[in-house]
């Protein structure tokens, strides 16, 4: 079990965890999420040591192998495969000893760690990770100096998967991934046999890839069991019954109060008066829901609607050097109300694809009818540097506006997300979800007929992208979308394109098919051992029979987990009870001491369940841990 008990923490001043309580079993799979800013990956620091707590402790178990992505790529000479079998450090030293080592016991005790630990299949176990994060064979012998920062960020994933440490911290491992590696890294962390902890805003990793979700919210971790969809219902259930309680608890403080200015002067009631002060103090206050605002996104409308198609290609072909395309055979239609995304590997040509449709490369065979007047936005990821550092926001707007009043261009940049306390901040200043607010309203200031957006979520939180969706959505032009979000592409997109093979065509399944499609494909890459079809099946008759031998031995300490989890069924049904009542408001005004006493009560019960909660989580742990000694 790993634990996090009443820790704070500090940056420049600013406190963003403060006094944070939380615990995780062991092998759970959590997702750790929260508003950009939060103090996620503070948080991350704290539990690896790189940086002290102001207060509390962390607690986890000895020995344990803490790993994460290493935050500079490796560039060296070294094959990509090389690389990442080297990640391995406890596999390496026993290599390098077994080469000099004498003493036959200590060579037979290295031989039998070694299996212990499957060495025999290293190799392909991390072929199999490589090819998963869009590594061919050929691509696993390259030196990784040969590949952009962006594929380096890959194999140091890769390295930190394949050296399988026991707490596994991710810190949004996504940001540099396409969409058919991100498919794959959700089948890999929901099979992972340790405990992991990812932040990300990827709503359906959150979904797919893990158990729970740890939530950093006015500085303060809660938990919760399920997936990220869970975790919303939960919380939104919870804040309601909060704001019904807190009216409740308004009105008989309220009432109360009226009571005692009304009659602590009178001696006959006197006594009286004392006792509702008396009930007031212990009935105590019920807090506010607080809800952050998020700013919301607007793409203009088109101010004249373009003749379809908007964009004809008959037998096109695109690339960068003459005489080799990167895609050839094209012959496509964009209506105007098309929303397609495309799908496709890194490396296979989507960018290249959106630069020919915007006009930034030029056809090198085929044709390229475009429709009279059309307008088109293109935003990517690497146009964030195109920002001039030193000027903020109104004035990369006034730019476009010569002019026009200063409230004009203070709305136009409204209309982006920008909050009205980040107009003035010099975009080298903004955060990374600023500055692609921004850039997003720039590529499309002209009302475009067709908007074409690569990669638009790196830098948003989950609300943020919500916002984003809801925007293409009201949006009534042609949209062309690349994105490793598949909740982004399945909300937005109608249609879907696959660039493979040197072309593009129309995709006729759904995510779903071309998830399952992309996991299958990955699972086959690699080369893993097949051994013997024998020693197989006997090997996994016994495992069953000594899992079963676990399992009736530990069965009294299950028996204690089903316990309190019965428990805990009944306290949150003494709750719901508690709470219907609570929500007569005559119960205030004809009976208040028999309403303080409930309020009472109500506050006993929720300390009963948190105290059998956390006992659940510590006999679960324990469970899990035998199960898996």
């Amino acid at each position: 079990m790993i634990t996090l008990n009443n820790v704070s923490a500090r940056i420049v001043g600013r406190l963003l965890i403060d006094q944070a309580t939380v615990a995780l079993p062991a092998g759970i799979k959590a997702g750790l999420v929260g508003k950009n800013g939060a103090g996620k990956s503070t948080l991350f620091k704290i539990i690896t040591g790189d940086m002290e707590a102001e207060t509390g402790s962390v607690s986890i178990p000895k020995n344990a192998r803490i790993g994460q992505v290493a935050q500079e790529a490796p560039g060296t000479e070294e094959p990509l495969l090389e690389i990442v079998l080297k990640a391995d450090k406890e596999r390496e030293a026993l290599l390098a000893e077994a080469e000099t080592a004498t003493d036959p016991h200590r060579i037979a005790d290295i031989h039998m760690r070694l299996a212990d630990i499957q060495a025999h299949s290293a190799e392909s176990r991390a072929a199999s990770i490589l090819a998963g994060l869009g590594f061919d064979a050929a691509a696993q012998l390259r030196p990784a100096s040969s590949f952009s920062g962006g594929w380096r960020m890959r194999v140091a994933l890769a390295a930190v998967l394949f050296s399988e440490p026991d707490l596994l911290l991710l810190d949004e491992p996504t940001n540099y991934l396409d969409l058919e590696g991100t498919l794959w890294l959700e089948d890999y962390i929901s099979k992972y046999p340790h405990t992991v902890i990812i932040i990300s805003h990827d709503r359906d990793l959150l979904n797919t890839a893990v158990n729970a979700i740890i939530h950093l919210d006015q500085q303060k971790l809660t938990f919760y069991r399920g997936s990220y969809d869970q975790f919303e219902r939960q919380r939104a259930e919870a804040n309601e019954l909060q704001a019904k309680a807190k009216v409740k608890n308004d009105a008989a403080r309220k009432h109360l109060q009226s009571f005692i200015d009304r009659f602590k002067a009178k001696a006959s009631k006197a006594r009286q008066a004392q006792s509702r002060v008396k009930a007031l103090e212990r009935m105590g206050t019920v807090s506010a829901v607080i809800e952050d605002h998020v700013q919301g996104f607007k793409f203009p409308d088109p101010e004249k609607e373009a003749a379809s198609p908007i964009i004809a290609l008959e037998s096109g072909s695109v690339g960068y050097t003459p005489g080799k395309p990167i895609l050839q055979h094209l012959s496509l239609r964009i209506d105007t109300d098309d929303r397609i995304a495309l799908l496709g590997s890194n490396g296979n040509g989507k960018s290249t694809f959106a630069k020919l449709i915007s006009g930034r490369l030029p056809a090198t065979g085929g044709s390229v009818q475009v429709a009279p007047g059309l307008k088109i936005g293109f935003f990517a990821q690497h146009q964030l540097d195109d920002l001039i550092p030193e000027h903020d926001a109104v004035e990369h707007v006034r730019q476009r506006m010569p002019g026009a009043t200063e409230g004009k261009v203070r709305a136009r940049v409204a209309q982006m997300g920008l909050a009205t306390a980040k107009m003035s901040t010099p975009a080298k200043d903004l955060s990374g979800g600023e500055k692609a607010r921004l850039l997003m309203g720039l590529a499309a200031f002209e009302a475009p007929n067709l908007l074409i957006l690569d990669e638009p979520t790196n830098h948003l939180d989950i609300d943020s992208r919500n916002a984003l969706i809801q925007a293409l959505n009201e949006y009534t032009g042609a949209v062309i979308l690349i994105s490793h979000d598949r909740h982004l592409i399945e909300a937005t997109a109608d249609r879907l394109w696959l660039v493979k093979d040197g072309t593009v065509s129309n995709y006729d399944g759904d995510l779903e098919d071309y998830r399952s499609t992309i996991v299958q494909s990955s699972r086959g890459k690699g080369g893993k051992d097949k051994g013997n079809g024998a020693d197989d099946n006997r090997s996994k008759a016994e495992q069953r029979k000594a899992n079963a031998d676990k399992r009736a031995t530990f069965a009294p300490l299950k028996k204690k987990i089903n316990d309190v989890e019965s428990l805990t069924a009944k306290l949150h049904k003494q709750i719901q009870t508690l709470d219907k009542e609570l929500e007569d408001q005559d119960l205030y005004e004809k009976f208040p001491a028999k309403a303080a006493a409930k309020v009472k009560e109500r506050a006993e019960v929720v300390a009963k369940l948190n105290k059998a909660e956390e006992h659940w989580m510590e006999l679960s742990s324990e469970y899990e841990e035998a199960m898996a000694g």
